[in-house]
C-alpha cells in the first residue's frame, strides 16, 4: 500500500505564476476600466482565478468601474494632505463672501 498519490489524467492545476500576475498588472495599469471578462479572455484563465489574482496578490479592487490599489502610497496619501490644505486656505478666503450667518 501506498501513500503517494497515482497521477491523474485531465488538465495540470494552474498555479500562480509571477508571469501571469505581471501580465494582469499591466493589463489593469494599462486600462483600469477593463472588466474581468476580458482580462480573462486575454490571460487565458477563468474570472475567478483572475478575481483572485487581483485581490490576494495585487491587493487591488474595483471601485466606480476602475481598479484601485486597496492602499494608498505615501506620495499619494501626501499629495491628498496638500490638496486638502490648499482647499482648506481658498475656503477660508472666500467663506465670507458665500457664508453671511457663520
Amino acid at each position: 500500500m501506498s501513500i503517494a498519490d497515482a497521477e491523474r489524467s485531465g488538465l495540470p492545476k494552474e498555479v500562480v505564476t509571477d508571469e501571469n500576475i505581471k501580465k494582469i498588472h499591466k493589463l489593469i495599469l494599462y486600462d483600469r476600466k477593463l472588466k474581468l471578462n476580458e482580462i480573462a479572455d486575454t490571460i487565458k484563465l477563468s474570472t475567478e482565478r483572475i478575481h483572485q489574482r487581483i485581490h490576494e496578490y495585487l491587493y487591488m479592487r474595483k471601485l466606480c468601474v476602475k481598479w484601485l490599489p486597496r492602499e494608498l502610497r505615501f506620495d499619494q496619501k501626501q499629495r491628498r494632505v496638500d490638496d486638502l490644505e490648499q482647499f482648506l486656505k481658498i475656503v477660508k478666503r472666500i467663506k465670507p463672501k458665500f457664508c453671511i450667518n457663520m
